[in-house]
C-alpha cells in the first residue's frame, strides 16, 4: 500500500505539472473541477478503507483528513499574502502552488518517519507532541485575539534575505523560470525568491500539522495518506476560495480549540499507559468535535463578515499599472523581494 499511495501521489503530481506547464490564469471553473475531484478521490479512498479494514480504521482516516484539510485551509492564508506580496502575476500562481505543495509533501514525510521512529521508542514522545499542539493552539489564540493572525512580513524572512544576500535576482518574472542566465552570469527569477519563501513556511505546517494527526491516530501510513490527500488539492482549492478567505475571520479560534483538544487527547493517551485509571478520548469523539467547531466558527464568521462587500479582501495579483517586481518596488528599504531599481541584493 505504501508503493501503490507514493506511486499514486507521484502521478498526480506530474499531472499537475503537466496542467501548469503552460502558464494560465486560473478559471473558477477550472478550480472547482480540480477541486472536487481532489475532495472526491481522498473520500472514496476513505470508504475502500472502512470496508476493507474496518470501522475504526476508517473513523481514524477520515478524522485525520478532516484535521488536516482544515490545517491546510490556515496554510493557504499565508499562501495567498506570500502571493500577493510578492505580485506574482495570476499565471504563474499555481505554479508556486505546485511548487509549494511538493515541498510540503517531502517535509511531512520526514517529519512523519522521524514522528513514527520517536513514538515507537520513547513513550513520553505523546507528552511532547502534545505540548507543542497546546503551545501552537496558545499562539494562534494568541495571535487571532490580537488580530494578526496571517500577518506576514516578508522582508523579515530569513529565507528571502538569505537568498537575496548571495544570489542576484532579475528585476522582473521571467514565465515559469526559477533561474535565468544574463551577461554571463546566472540570476534567480522574482519566483525563485516566492517558492523559498513558500519551502520557508511548509517547515512550519509541518512541525504543526504531523503532531496534530498523530494524535488521532498512530499509524504512519495513514498519516501519510492524510497529509498526501490534504495537501493535494490545494492548489485547486486555493482558486475556490481566494475570495472567501478573507471572510474566515473566526478560523483561527477554532484551529486553536482543535489543536488544544488533539493536544489534551495526546497528554491523556500518555498519561493512560502510566495510570490505567485515565480516561481518553474516542477516535468517534474526537471526530464530532472538530466537525462540530468547524461548523461554529464557519457559521460565525459568515454572520460576523455578513455586511462586507469590499471586493479587494481577496488575494488578486497586481494589475498591470502596479509594480509588478514584488515588494521592494513599494518598500525598496525593506529588501524583501526583487527591486525595481536593483539588479542583486544589497
Amino acid at each position: 500500500m505504501w508503493a501503490v499511495t507514493i506511486l499514486a501521489v507521484l502521478a498526480l503530481l506530474a499531472v499537475d505539472f503537466l496542467i501548469t506547464r503552460r502558464p494560465h490564469e486560473v478559471s473558477m471553473r477550472e478550480a472547482l473541477g480540480w477541486s472536487a475531484f481532489y475532495i472526491a478521490l481522498p473520500l472514496a479512498f476513505g470508504g475502500w478503507i472502512w470496508a476493507t479494514f474496518g470501522s475504526d480504521t476508517g473513523v481514524q482516516y477520515l478524522t485525520g483528513y478532516l484535521v488536516e484539510k482544515s490545517l491546510s485551509v490556515d496554510n493557504l492564508f499565508v499562501f495567498m499574502l506570500l502571493l500577493t506580496a510578492f505580485a506574482v502575476p495570476a499565471a504563474l500562481q499555481q505554479r508556486v502552488l505546485l511548487l509549494g505543495i511538493v515541498g510540503a509533501l517531502v517535509l511531512r514525510g520526514i517529519f512523519i518517519a522521524l514522528g513514527a521512529a520517536v513514538l515507537a521508542n520513547l513513550s513520553w514522545a505523546f507528552l511532547l507532541f502534545g505540548a507543542i499542539l497546546l503551545a501552537t493552539a496558545v499562539k494562534i489564540l494568541v495571535d487571532q485575539v490580537k488580530g494578526g493572525a496571517h500577518d506576514t512580513d516578508v522582508s523579515q524572512m530569513r529565507s528571502v534575505r538569505l537568498i537575496r544576500r548571495f544570489m542576484p535576482v532579475t528585476e522582473d518574472y521571467r514565465g515559469p523560470r526559477l533561474s535565468v542566465r544574463e551577461n554571463g552570469r546566472r540570476m534567480l527569477t522574482p519566483l525563485a525568491v516566492v517558492v523559498v519563501a513558500v519551502f520557508a513556511t511548509d517547515i512550519v505546517f509541518a512541525v504543526d500539522s504531523v503532531p496534530a494527526v498523530y494524535g488521532i491516530t498512530s499509524d504512519p501510513y495513514l498519516v501519510f495518506a492524510t497529509n498526501a490527500f490534504a495537501l493535494l488539492g490545494l492548489r485547486a482549492l486555493y482558486f475556490v476560495l481566494q475570495g472567501a478567505l478573507s471572510k474566515l475571520v473566526h478560523l483561527g479560534y477554532g484551529l486553536a480549540t482543535i489543536l488544544a483538544f488533539i493536544g489534551v487527547k495526546l497528554v491523556l493517551h500518555w498519561a493512560h499507559g502510566i495510570w490505567a485509571g485515565v480516561p481518553e478520548i474516542p477516535t468517534l469523539a474526537s471526530l464530532g468535535v472538530i466537525i462540530g467547531v468547524l461548523a461554529i466558527v464557519t457559521a460565525t464568521s459568515l454572520y460576523a463578515t455578513r455586511d462586507s462587500r469590499d471586493p479587494e479582501t481577496s488575494a488578486h495579483v497586481a494589475e498591470p499599472d502596479h509594480h509588478p517586481q514584488g515588494v521592494d518596488a513599494r518598500r525598496a528599504d525593506a529588501d524583501a523581494a526583487p527591486s525595481g531599481t536593483e539588479t542583486e541584493a544589497r
